[in-house]
């Protein structure tokens, strides 16, 4: 097993006015699964991924990732593995504006200690990848919003991360751009990245291999309500 949530509990907030974001949640996930989980705003889906991006700690339970005990880590450990083990794909693809699409994308490798040529040649080959290798110059300004995304998968996966991570990854994109990105994601993951997508559009969901369900800060592969954005 790769990763693994035991009774996962997050609150945010004190006495009366505490608000549970995740109540014992549990999710056992696999070497290469494609998993989606839906749920509306408010249900906890950005607090179950930043528990499992390493970009929050939970009030109590246990974070299992590749055989290691995430709840005991502190700050620079957890650095370290949302450096290696994991890629992350946002809605609003948080690229530098000021940066190319091969600096944007070869930025996590300066954090890796790679030497600058050898970041140039693998973002270029990263970009060339996901269609973009006539673009290693242009600025995020310039490109579509589908580019800008492509542009974020192929930072994500410059350093072979165990975990590609995605929050509404389609949200912000047109139906043919998301097509497009969905597409990635299913090469991805038939290449052997396991990929865990946050979305609310039951379209998109129907992409992954299993698709779970978070209403309440509560995780489920059961429907339990209407987990559809209006």
């Amino acid at each position: 097993m790769l990763l693994e949530l035991k009774d996962i509990c997050r609150n945010y907030g004190t006495g009366q006015a505490v608000v549970v974001a995740l109540k014992n949640a549990c999710l056992q996930v696999n070497e290469g699964d494609y998993i989606a989980i839906m749920g509306p705003s408010g249900s906890g889906k950005t607090t179950l991924m930043n528990v499992l991006g390493c970009l929050d700690k939970a009030d109590s339970g246990t974070y299992i990732l590749d055989g290691i005990d995430i709840s005991a880590m502190n700050d620079n450990e957890l650095s370290d593995v949302r450096l290696h083990k994991i890629g992350f794909v946002f809605q609003t693809f948080q690229l530098l504006a000021g940066e190319t699409a091969l600096d944007n994308v070869a930025l996590p490798l300066i954090y890796a200690g790679v030497k600058k040529e050898e970041r140039e040649k693998r973002a270029a080959e990263a970009l060339e990848k996901v269609g973009l290798g006539e673009r290693l110059s242009f600025y995020p300004s310039q490109l579509s919003g589908g580019q800008k995304q492509r542009v974020a998968i192929a930072r994500a996966m410059i350093n072979n991360p165990r975990i590609l991570l995605a929050d509404e990854p389609t949200g912000a994109l047109d139906q043919a751009s998301g097509r497009q990105v969905m597409e990635l994601f299913r090469k991805l993951n038939e290449e052997g990245t396991t990929v865990i997508m946050i979305t609310h559009d039951a379209n998109v969901a129907k992409n992954a291999e299993k698709v779970m369900y978070i209403v309440d800060g509560e995780l489920s592969d059961h429907f339990g309500g209407d987990v559809h954005e209006q």
